[in-house]
């Protein structure tokens, strides 16, 4: 479903059972659009982000890891003036609307009390982030400064009075139900209903609204069910469900999205696992322009440089018809005048058939017929060196395109070696003059459903570091066959098939086949790698191993990510 005013409900129902009155210890600004409080309540730490990303905006408890800019935005800076060690009394819907209100109070400088409050507000493209003074409602500062040209309803510059944005003539569902019984009845098509559900009551997507006018068309009280089904949302069982059309995200079981389903304790976990790709990829492609576009281009060059020595080589293919040539105007050199532009011969070679040739006329008989033999060497001499430089320009194509599969996986953390990788490798200048050395961060861990640890690489670094040094020899390893993907190792030297199967889909998954069925998976133990002298980062030559084909699941990547290790006791005996 969206993240509407329903899930927006039962999101703060969440949030404000899990934070208020706890304190706000630590405020992060990783992203131009992101907020993290880390808040401290219950004896326990819980980062809460809060987003104003125009197509991801929302607020969770979030463990996906982050990392901080070197220095802090300026929104950043006045959030920790008047919010860090301010207590959170209170997390608030506006309604039944996508506004979530923070409000706090703490002291300021001068010992004073201050009362300041937080409004997200999640309208897409137009998502915000206000810091309030409570007293006067006047803006102290906001994350997005929109200029007064460009939003005449209400200020959206600090030192504006905070408005709200204009208000619907809409029903709160949860103040009232007026009207529905009567949409029932004169609606029954699904698809109308649901149309007339959203034009009259508050906080409803599309999704949603259909979701709600199947529930009524179900046999029993249709208005009993409507209440049974607001209500669930304060009592929510939180799911991922994988449907046809790919995954999905509902607060409690919906009739709507058949499929496989994946259940979660909280909101905020199902949101991190549903988010953490989506937004993920987001951060990846804002971050890694400049390393995008670097291999874009040489991808592009290298698979130009192929064509044109497809080009070249189709050409030498017919080098014989010059030689041909040349050895006419040899023959009936007495024929050729200077000055002509063509002449017609009988080839000899052909039955006697007359063939075309054409001539320069500022040069002689002999010079052209010498023309001819000069091309056809040439392209003769030629074929060895275009064959050779295309093996490299092939080489390089796999090399980018192998490049652009690890970005499409990459966290932003990964970015960051691969730019030092095509540093290294001279396709990208150095930005500063300080050499850094590089720091390959860790693969990612996942268990098996027997606890076996299993290591999935995100990029050539870190791929060739797990495979060639951390590895032991008698671990099994594993990568798609004949396309782009991570090194994955198998961290036992006897897996059980049910963990070879499932480093296989973990293979699969982190590869340029993760959209397909039946992806082939080569794997071998660690012992039979090889790498070539002089090659690339990550790149490795191997024989010997077997294949299996496997379907991508995500919903099993995420289980694995949430898997324990397999206790010290419980390990294979040697």
């Amino acid at each position: 479903m969206s993240f509407d005013g329903l899930f927006t409900h039962a999101m703060v129902h969440e949030l404000n059972a899990t934070l208020a009155g706890g304190r706000i210890m630590k405020i992060h600004q990783p992203y131009p659009n992101e907020i993290f409080l880390v808040i401290r309540a219950n004896r326990q730490n819980f980062p809460v982000l809060l987003s104003a990303h125009p197509s991801f905006a929302r607020s969770q408890i979030s463990r996906i890891k982050y990392s901080n800019p070197t220095t802090a935005p300026n929104f950043a800076m006045m959030l920790r003036k008047h919010l860090e060690g301010a207590q959170l009394l209170a997390v608030e819907q506006i309604e039944n609307d996508r506004i979530i209100k923070f409000s706090t109070t703490g002291r300021n400088e001068l010992g004073d009390e201050e009362k300041t409050s937080l409004y997200l507000e999640m309208m897409g493209r137009h998502s915000n982030l206000f810091l309030v003074d409570e007293a006067s409602q006047k803006i102290i500062d906001l994350i997005k400064h929109v200029p007064a040209d460009q939003n005449r309803v209400r200020s959206l510059m600090p030192g504006g009075q905070y408005i709200m944005p204009p208000k619907q003539d809409v029903i709160n569902p949860y103040q009232s139900l007026n009207g529905l019984a009567n949409l029932i009845l004169d609606y029954p098509e699904i698809p109308e209903l649901a149309k007339q559900i959203q034009q009259h009551f508050q906080g409803f997507a599309r999704d949603s609204a259909l979701e709600l006018a199947h529930v009524l068309h179900q046999d029993g009280d249709s208005m009993q069910a409507a209440h049974a089904w607001f209500a669930h949302f304060d009592q929510p069982a939180p799911q991922l469900i994988t449907t046809e059309k790919g995954l999905n995200y509902a607060p409690f079981d919906w009739l709507t999205l058949p499929g496989q389903r994946v259940a979660y304790s909280t909101l905020s976990e199902m949101l991190d696992s549903y988010f953490e790709e989506k937004s993920e990829r987001d951060r990846v492609q804002q971050q890694a322009s400049i390393v995008i576009r670097a291999v874009r281009n040489e991808l592009k060059k290298n698979q130009t440089k192929i064509k044109k020595f497809y080009q070249e080589l189709a050409m030498a293919d017919n080098a014989d018809d010059f030689k041909v040539k040349g050895e006419l105007l040899t023959t009936y050199m007495h024929m050729v005048e200077r000055g002509m532009t063509e002449i017609e011969l009988p080839n000899y070679y052909d039955d006697n058939k007359p063939l075309k040739i054409s001539l320069s006329n500022q040069i002689g008989p002999s010079q052209n017929a010498q023309k001819y033999f000069t091309r056809y060497n040439k392209l003769k001499t030629s074929i060895k060196f275009i064959n050779e430089q295309m093996a490299l320009a092939e080489k390089e194509v796999a090399y980018f395109e192998n490049l652009m599969a690890q970005i499409e996986i990459a966290s932003p953390k990964d970015i960051e070696e691969i730019r030092q990788e095509l540093i290294q490798e001279g396709y990208m200048r150095v930005q500063t003059k300080k050499k850094q050395k590089t720091q390959v961060s860790a693969p990612e861990k996942f268990y098996a459903t027997d606890g076996t640890l299993i290591e999935v690489g995100k990029n050539n670094l870190q791929n060739e570091r797990l495979s060639m040094k951390t590895a032991a020899k008698s671990d099994i390893w594993l990568h798609t066959k004949n396309m782009p993907g991570s090194h994955v190792i198998i961290h036992d030297s006897d897996p059980s098939e049910a963990t070879l199967l499932e480093g296989a889909k973990l293979a699969a998954y982190f590869s340029k086949g993760r959209d397909s069925a039946n992806v082939p998976v080569d794997y071998l133990p660690v012992r039979r790698l090889r790498k070539p002298n002089g090659s690339k980062p990550g790149f490795v030559i191997f024989e010997g191993q077997s294949t299996v084909a496997v379907t991508p699941d995500f919903s099993l990547v995420q289980q694995l990510r949430q898997n324990k290790p397999a206790p010290q006791s419980a390990a294979k005996e040697l």
